[in-house]
């Protein structure tokens, strides 16, 4: 355990960030330095800079789980983007299959990120334009506390926002596409806004679509409502557990600063 002095010390610097999209460089060579000086516990806690998997969002699905949903299924091989190839398993009766463990591995990033994000108070954006998944995707943002944008992209709404709703505007700070595509042929516009205002986005991109322009790529299924509905659960309790970490954080400095002062 933390000396109290230090384990104060952490615990203001992580309080002054929350609000903040990423801790600053400043903020995390403080971290570092306390580190330096003392165990990696924080009051019985690991620091959630540097563990690899602080939220535990490995323990919420398996390979199987993404198999039951049909995450494996692919679109047909004449319409594969060559970004994607890295990506496939392989293919058969003329339709692409994903690799599993890749994209287990690739989801787990994108969970962590998530929650995070919202460790930190950030507003969260899901974005889905498939009309048959739109209840689930904006049911799942109402429910985790966020947002969602499932119908048409005006383009600029993000790159010039002060224009657009007349006041200045606070930006998300992650957005989550359940799938990349506007249309047949055209990548989401809300992608291109987002890598122009240094947005970081997650996005599952199915066997014909690109990666380009996305900060962390979960390559898989993106048809499917049954992997819709696992994606949006996935995110769902990421982006739970992100909060329930900020209020204990949040509750155990107010608990410090008022043993400083009694």
């Amino acid at each position: 355990m933390l000396p109290k002095a230090n384990a104060h010390g952490l615990f203001r610097i992580i309080s002054n960030n929350l609000s903040k999209r990423y801790f600053s460089s400043a903020a995390v060579s403080e971290i570092k330095e306390l580190e330096l000086e003392t165990p990696k516990n924080l009051n019985g806690r690991v620091n959630p800079l540097t563990h690899p998997d602080y939220f535990n969002v490995s323990n919420l699905f398996t390979v199987r789980d993404l198999l039951e949903a049909r995450v494996h299924f692919g679109h047909k091989v004449g319409s594969l983007n060559d970004r994607m190839k890295p990506y496939l398993f392989g293919a058969r009766l003329d339709f692409t299959i994903f690799d599993l463990e890749q994209t287990a591995e690739h989801l787990k990033r994108a969970l962590n990120v998530a929650a995070h994000t919202a460790m930190q108070g950030g507003i969260i954006l899901f974005f889905c334009r498939s009309s048959i998944n739109t209840h689930i995707v904006e049911k799942t943002a109402i429910e985790c506390g966020e947002f969602a944008h499932t119908r048409y992209w005006r383009g600029g709404t993000f790159t010039n926002s002060k224009v657009q709703f007349k006041a200045v505007t606070r930006l998300p700070d992650l957005c989550i596409f359940l799938n990349t595509l506007n249309n047949v042929m055209l990548q989401h516009t809300a992608i291109r806004d987002s890598a122009k205002m240094n947005i970081p986005t997650i996005g599952v991109v199915d066997s014909n679509c690109s990666p380009d322009l996305l900060t962390y790529v979960v390559p898989g299924n993106d048809d499917s409502p049954a992997a819709i509905e696992l994606y949006c659960k996935l995110f769902k309790e990421a982006i739970l557990r992100g909060k329930a970490k900020r209020k204990e954080f949040l509750e155990e400095l107010e608990a410090l600063e008022k043993e400083e002062t009694s």
